[in-house]
């Protein structure tokens, strides 16, 4: 029989702009072998994929999440100013 296999998409938002890759992977797989898998490691920068900052839609995630089809996985780049310091300055 078959193995079932479900289309993914794995994005990171770059400075210059979304890198996107697109995989199949069996049912069932987790947000960590859709990375792997995606290949995407080897185009972001050292140390950018960080298991505490991955999401899945907009809603965080933890890498051993099974996922689903159409699932788009999000790797989240580090904030570099704390949001509430970042509205402070602009109203100054």
């Amino acid at each position: 029989m078959a193995e079932h296999m479900i289309g993914v998409e794995v994005v990171y938002a770059g400075t210059k702009g979304p890198i996107r890759r697109r995989v199949e992977l069996a049912q069932g797989s987790t947000v960590m072998q859709a990375i792997s898998a995606s290949g995407i490691a080897a185009v972001l920068p050292a140390g950018a994929i960080d298991p505490t900052r991955l999401g899945v839609f907009a809603r965080k995630a933890m890498p051993d999440r099974q996922l689903r089809k159409g699932d788009r996985i999000e790797i989240y780049r580090p904030l570099l100013l704390d949001p509430m310091e970042a509205r402070r300055r602009r109203a100054r």
